[in-house]
């Protein structure tokens, strides 16, 4: 089991009732013998530059205990979920 640090950013633009349910899928998607260690909700926040014509998203930050097979198809997962707008996952371990 490897030690991960996954950020999304969910878009902005939908009601906080369908944002925060996203960010709970999103967040479902770590199963099986792999655990959530913690989850933060960041806020909403401007974006560098648009992405799809959001100007902002809600930032979420979770640290993860999972294999690469899990991370993977949570990867996979992820990149098909339209009100994801990016994601970004760091291995704690590798240095």
């Amino acid at each position: 089991m490897t030690n991960y640090e996954v950020m999304f950013i969910v878009k902005s633009t939908m009601e906080d009732e369908a944002i925060a349910k996203t960010a709970e899928d999103v967040k479902s998607l770590i199963n099986g013998e792999s655990t959530v260690t913690s989850f933060k909700d960041l806020g909403k926040k401007k974006l560098a530059y648009p992405i799809n014509k959001e100007v902002s998203g809600n930032y979420y930050v979770m640290t993860v205990t999972a294999s690469t097979d899990v991370i993977k198809e949570f990867d996979r997962k992820v990149r098909i979920n339209e009100n994801v707008i990016r994601h970004l996952i760091l291995n704690l371990d590798e240095e």
